[in-house]
């Protein structure tokens, strides 16, 4: 009998030994700072042999990068070019990342497939380090921004509009931070240039507009359709070797007028074609009218053959 307990203990610690090693491995996240060529650190401390290595990127858990020792490599089409698998050792999963942005930012699973133990975890926070957020200890709200406005723009809408935040201060340009605040509400981060290893980087996160990054660092917005949710700041924050300095542009979209010549002419044209339709109603129903009433004279005249003088001399007249 304690024979037989100490098996069926043993074959419920094999059960959940994988799990428990699991969830030992989910608590070990490491930070990495985000920084272009960082490296991702997947190295699966056990002996055997490798099935297939994939990275996932949290919240969405889609595979951002999967390699398989008999069919290769596959990388999701925003990671293509740009992550590489290291491979030092038969085990290795660790990976690569050129091009960096700030989209990168965020939680990394990447998961070992193994035989004969079984799957190894690990997960990797990507940080931004280089400017930690401040902690406010205050429990008062925040005064209001004063908001010095550099530049007034108006657009009608419907139409287009380019808004340019070129850099006319001194010192070298590294960085642009391109930020829009709507009426009444907080900034938001539309788009990013930098430079990276002497190459221009762009990051494009506008949702109704096109951010363009040129060499100098000059910053350009496209509207396409201005509506009237485009209103609003918009502020460039240069970073150089001089400091931190920022433009502001003030975005004013009027209400469009009620009247509309185009909208006119449709009721116009929507107008004369009822009218038309209904006396051609009319007239039809006149003719018909008309011709019924002499098919009922001549039926008559068929009738009473004494009255044909009468009516011939009716219809002469």
């Amino acid at each position: 009998m304690e024979a037989v307990q100490k098996d069926h203990w043993y074959f419920v610690v094999l059960i959940f030994l994988p799990f428990l090693k699991v969830a030992v491995q989910q608590k070990d996240a490491t930070t990495v700072r985000l920084e272009e060529g960082m490296i991702l650190g997947c190295l699966c401390p056990w002996n055997g042999n490798l099935s297939m290595v994939s990275w996932t990127k949290l919240p969405d858990k889609n595979p951002i990068a999967v390699f398989h020792p008999e069919y290769g490599f596959a990388f999701s089409h925003p990671y293509r070019e740009r992550i590489e698998f290291l491979r030092t050792t038969p085990m290795d999963g660790s990976i690569s990342l050129r091009n960096v942005t700030h989209q990168d930012i965020g939680l990394y699973h990447c998961s070992v497939q193994t035989f004969p133990q079984g799957p190894w975890t690990r997960n990797i926070q990507v940080e931004d380090l280089d400017t930690p957020p401040e902690e406010d200890d205050s429990t008062e709200p925040p005064a209001p921004e004063e908001i010095k406005i550099d530049n007034e723009m108006i657009a009608e809408q419907n139409s287009n509009l380019t808004i340019n935040c070129n850099h006319v201060h001194n010192g070298s340009v590294y960085q642009v931070i391109l930020e829009k605040m709507p009426h009444g509400l907080p900034w938001s981060i539309i788009g990013v240039c930098k430079k990276v290893e002497g190459g221009l980087v762009g990051e494009d996160y506008s949702d109704r507009g096109r951010v363009n990054c040129e060499d100098s660092l000059d910053v350009r917005l496209h509207l396409t359709d201005v509506e009237p949710e485009d209103g609003g700041f918009y502020r460039c924050t240069f970073s150089t070797d001089a400091g931190v300095q920022t433009t502001t542009v003030r975005l004013t979209v009027p209400p469009q007028d009620v009247f509309s010549l185009s909208l006119y002419m449709i009721y116009i044209y929507i107008g004369a074609g009822s009218a038309g339709f209904i006396l051609f109603i009319i007239i039809l129903l006149l003719a018909l009218r008309h011709r019924k009433r002499n098919r009922r004279e001549e039926y008559r005249v068929k009738l009473h053959p004494s009255q044909s003088q009468k009516w011939r001399q009716w219809q002469r007249q």
